[in-house]
C-alpha cells in the first residue's frame, strides 16, 4: 500500500510541476470526507509505518490524485501501475494533451520524428539542469 501511495506523490504533481506536500493532500482528504486525516497519518501511510486505511481514505486519496479506488487493490500481475498513473498525470497537463490530440493523425514516421525532437529536447533540458563541475 505505502508503495502506491508513494508512487501517487511522485508522479502525480501540480501544474507547475512541484510535488504535494502531506497537509495539502491530508487537509483535500479531510474537507472531502468529514472524517479525521492528519499529515502524520498520510505520512505513515507514505512509509509503511501504517497499512490499513479506511475505505473511506483510500476513496479520498484516490479523489484527490484522480485514479480510480481499484488502483490501491489492483494485483494483477504484468500490471504497468506506475505507467498508467504517469501517463494520467501526464495527460491532465494542457500542453501535453494539446500534443497527444495533434499527434492523432500523424503517420508513424511523423510520430518517430516527434518522438525524437521531444527525446532531444528532454536531453538538452536534463543537460542544463546538471550542476556544473
Amino acid at each position: 500500500m505505502s508503495e502506491r501511495i508513494e508512487l501517487l506523490f511522485t508522479t502525480v504533481r501540480r501544474p507547475d510541476r512541484t510535488p504535494y506536500s502531506n497537509e495539502e493532500v491530508a487537509r483535500a482528504c479531510r474537507e472531502s470526507t468529514g472524517e479525521s486525516f492528519s499529515a502524520t497519518y498520510l505520512w505513515q501511510l507514505r512509509t509503511g509505518r501504517r497499512d490499513n486505511p479506511t475505505k473511506r481514505h483510500l476513496e479520498a486519496l484516490a479523489a484527490f490524485f484522480r485514479v480510480p479506488v481499484a488502483y490501491f487493490f489492483d494485483d494483477a500481475p504484468g500490471t504497468p501501475v506506475a505507467e498508467e498513473v504517469a501517463l494520467l498525470s501526464a495527460m491532465r497537463d494542457a500542453g501535453v494533451r494539446d500534443v497527444a490530440l495533434r499527434a492523432v493523425n500523424l503517420s508513424p514516421d511523423g510520430l518517430g520524428t516527434v518522438r525524437d525532437l521531444i527525446e532531444s529536447i528532454a536531453r538538452r533540458e536534463a543537460e542544463r539542469r546538471r550542476p556544473s563541475s
